[in-house]
C-alpha cells in the first residue's frame, strides 16, 4: 500500500509561494496602473498619435512705399503617395502616369518610379506644384488613371520681381531666401527670420496606418503667431535700375563682379543695394547645386583692399592733427624710399608732379604725397601709424557696421600696437593697400565726412508690421567743422582733374568723390595678380553746394584694363563713370528724396 503523499508542510509552502506571487503580481499591476499610469499613457498616445508643427503665414517684404511686393507666400501643392497599399505593377503604372503628367526629365523620372515603386508607407514625390499641374493630377485621379496619391497644401516663397540681369530677381542678395524647411538663408530673410516667420501652428492627432495625421482628430496645443511683414528702405524702381546698370558695366568691363550701394548719408537708410552676378531667388536650389558662392552678398559679405578711396581716411587724420591743409604744399616725387633704403612706393605713373597742394595731391592721387603725410602724422613711424589705425578704427573699418543683413563680415585692419608697422606698411595703409573692407563700410565712413562726423548704421528695414524698425543711433566719429573742408576736397577731386571731370560730373547737380585703383594679391601665389585690378569710387551728390543729399560706393572686381599704360589703367565703364549714371538715377527717382535738401553743417571749410 502506497503511503500518503500529501503534507501539511507542502502544502502550507505552497500556499505561501501563491500567496507571494500573487501579491508580487498584484504589486506590479499596481506598479503599472497606478505608478506608471501616466506614462504609459503617454507613450500609448505617442504610439498612436502624432505631434505637428504648422507654420504660420511668414511675413511678406515691401519696398519702401509699401506697394511693390518683392517677397510673399503663395499656396502651392505636395505630391505625396503610399505605394504600400498598391501592387508592384499597379506602382509601376500610376508611376508612368506622374511621370507624364509631370514632363519630368530622365533624372527626375528616375527619381519619382524608384520612390513610387518602393513599398514604403508614405513618400513625397514632389513639391511646389503649380495649379495647374494640381488640377492634372486631380482629373488623372479621378478618372482612376492613378490611385494611393493625394495633394497635401504647401507654402512657397516666391520672389515675383524680375531683376536687372538675366536669370535674376530683385534685390536677390539683399532679400536672400526660403529654403523647403521654411528657414530663411542669407540676406533680410535669414536675419529677420524670426520676425518674418513667427510661431508655428503645434497640433496633437491621431495617425492612420500610413504613418498620417488624421485631421478629424487634431487638438491645437499651441495657436501659432503669424509672422509680421517688413518694409524695406528699398526703392523699387532705383534697385532695378542700379542693377540694370551693373549688369551693363558686367558685361563691358568683363569684370569678375560688380556692386553698388546708394545710402542716405544721413540715416543711413539704403535706397538700393546690388551685385551681378546675381541669382534667381525663385530657383536657388539650381544655383546650390552648381554656384553656393553666388548667395554671398559681396556688399556686405566680402572685403577687398579699396585702393586710394582710402587716401580720403588718410586726409582726416592729417587735418585733425593739423599737419596740413588742403592748400599746404608738398613735394611730389617719382618714388618714395622707406625703412632706410629696403624698401620704396612709387606713383603710379612713376612720375612726380614736383610741388603741388596736398587738395591736388588727394586730386591726382598721389601715393608719395599720401605716404608723406602719414609718415608725418606722428614723431615715429609708430605713432604715425597708431594716429592712422585710430582714425580707421573711429570710422568704423575692423568692425561691423550693424547693417540687418545675414552674414556682414568685420574686416581687416592690422594694430602697430600687436605688430609694429614699418614705414611700408604705413605709407602702403595710407593710400589703401595691407587693409580689407567692404564697400558697406566705406559707405558709412564716406557719409560720416560729409554729414557733420556722424557714424550712422546702415539699414534696410524702414518698418517691421506697423511699428517702425529699430535702428541704433549715429555717434560723432569726426569734429563737425572737417566736414566742409572734405567735402570741398572730395569735390576738387572731380572738378580738377580732366580725366574724372568728363566721366563724373552731373549738370545742375554738386558732386564730390574719391577713385582707387588696386592691385590684387593671389595668395596662392604669393604675388600680385597679373594685369587684373579692383576699381573703386565713393561719392556723394547733392542738389545744392555743400549739401550733399546720397552717398554711392562702387566696386569694380578684377577687372582687367583695356587701355594699360603706366599710370593709366583704364576699362571700359570706369568706376567713376558708373557712379554718375548710378547717382543720377537715384537723385531723379520720383519720390525718392524730399522736396527740400539735406541740411549739413554750415561751417565755412578751412582752405
Amino acid at each position: 500500500m502506497l503511503g500518503r503523499t500529501d503534507s501539511r508542510a507542502r502544502l502550507l509552502v505552497l500556499l505561501v509561494a501563491f500567496v507571494v506571487a500573487a501579491t508580487a503580481i498584484i504589486g506590479r499591476l499596481g506598479w503599472w496602473q497606478v505608478v506608471r499610469r501616466d506614462a504609459l499613457a503617454d507613450e500609448a498616445r505617442r504610439q498612436t498619435s502624432m505631434r505637428t508643427e504648422v507654420p504660420s503665414d511668414r511675413g511678406s517684404i515691401y519696398d519702401r512705399s509699401g506697394t511693390v511686393v518683392l517677397a510673399t507666400t503663395v499656396d502651392r501643392a505636395r505630391l505625396v503617395a503610399a505605394p504600400r497599399q498598391l501592387s508592384a505593377e499597379r506602382r509601376r503604372t500610376v508611376a508612368a502616369e506622374l511621370v507624364s503628367i509631370l514632363a519630368l526629365d530622365a533624372t527626375a523620372a528616375a527619381d519619382l518610379t524608384a520612390k513610387m515603386t518602393s513599398d514604403r508607407p508614405y513618400v513625397v514625390l514632389a513639391s511646389g506644384l503649380e495649379p495647374d499641374v494640381s488640377d492634372r493630377i486631380r482629373e488623372a485621379a479621378a478618372a482612376g488613371r492613378i490611385s494611393q496619391v493625394s495633394l497635401e497644401p504647401e507654402p512657397t516663397r516666391v520672389y515675383p520681381q524680375s531683376g536687372g540681369g538675366p536669370n535674376s530677381t530683385l534685390a536677390a542678395h539683399l532679400l536672400g531666401f526660403v529654403n523647403k524647411e521654411g528657414d530663411g538663408l542669407y540676406g533680410v530673410e535669414q536675419y529677420y527670420q524670426d520676425v518674418l516667420a513667427g510661431s508655428p501652428r503645434v497640433l496633437f492627432a491621431q495617425k492612420d496606418v500610413n504613418a498620417r495625421p488624421i485631421p478629424e482628430t487634431a487638438v491645437v496645443a499651441e495657436p501659432g503667431v503669424a509672422g509680421s511683414d517688413l518694409r524695406l528702405t528699398i526703392d523699387a524702381s532705383l534697385q532695378l535700375a542700379v542693377e540694370q546698370e551693373l549688369f551693363a558695366a558686367w558685361v563691358a568691363d568683363r569684370a569678375e563682379k560688380i556692386s553698388a550701394v546708394v545710402m542716405d548719408p544721413y540715416t543711413g537708410e539704403v535706397y538700393a543695394e546690388a551685385s551681378y552676378p546675381s541669382y534667381d531667388a525663385n530657383d536657388y536650389r539650381a544655383i546650390a547645386g552648381t554656384d553656393p558662392n553666388r548667395f554671398i552678398d559681396p556688399i556686405v559679405s566680402e572685403v577687398y583692399e579699396p585702393g586710394s578711396v582710402f587716401k580720403m581716411l588718410t586726409t582726416v587724420a592729417a587735418l585733425e592733427q593739423g599737419t596740413v591743409t588742403p592748400k599746404t604744399r608738398l613735394r611730389d616725387t617719382p618714388k618714395l624710399v622707406l625703412d632706410g633704403g629696403r624698401t620704396h612706393i612709387d606713383n603710379a605713373d612713376h612720375k612726380g608732379k614736383g610741388w603741388i597742394t596736398f587738395e591736388d595731391g588727394v586730386a591726382y592721387s598721389r601715393n608719395v604725397i599720401a605716404s608723406k603725410v602719414a609718415l608725418a602724422l606722428g614723431k615715429t613711424t609708430h605713432d604715425a601709424a597708431s594716429i592712422l589705425h585710430e582714425v580707421w578704427l573711429r570710422l568704423g573699418f575692423g568692425a561691423r557696421t550693424g547693417i540687418d543683413v545675414a552674414g556682414e563680415v568685420s574686416g581687416i585692419v592690422n594694430d602697430p600696437a600687436i605688430r609694429d608697422w614699418r614705414q611700408i606698411d604705413l605709407a602702403n595703409g595710407s593710400f589703401g593697400q595691407g587693409v580689407a573692407v567692404t564697400p558697406i563700410q566705406l559707405a558709412s565712413a564716406f557719409a560720416a565726412m560729409i554729414n557733420g562726423g556722424q557714424l550712422v548704421t546702415p539699414h534696410v528695414v524702414k518698418a517691421v508690421g506697423d511699428g517702425d524698425a529699430k535702428v541704433a543711433a549715429a555717434r560723432p566719429v569726426i569734429d563737425a567743422k572737417l566736414s566742409p573742408t572734405l567735402m570741398s576736397m572730395m569735390n576738387h577731386v572731380v572738378t580738377e582733374v580732366p580725366f574724372y571731370r568728363d566721366r563724373t560730373l552731373i549738370p545742375g547737380y554738386w558732386v564730390g568723390g574719391k577713385t582707387g585703383t588696386a592691385q590684387i594679391w593671389d595668395a596662392e601665389k604669393h604675388a600680385w595678380k597679373h594685369n587684373l585690378y579692383n576699381y573703386s569710387f565713393v561719392g556723394f551728390v547733392g542738389r545744392e553746394v555743400n549739401k550733399p543729399e546720397l552717398i554711392v560706393a562702387i566696386r569694380i572686381n578684377q577687372a582687367r584694363p583695356t587701355i594699360a599704360r603706366i599710370g593709366q589703367l583704364e576699362i571700359p565703364v570706369m568706376s567713376f563713370a558708373l557712379f554718375r549714371r548710378i547717382a543720377h538715377a537715384a537723385i531723379t527717382t520720383p519720390g525718392l528724396l524730399s522736396e527740400q535738401p539735406a541740411q549739413p553743417s554750415t561751417v565755412t571749410a578751412d582752405r
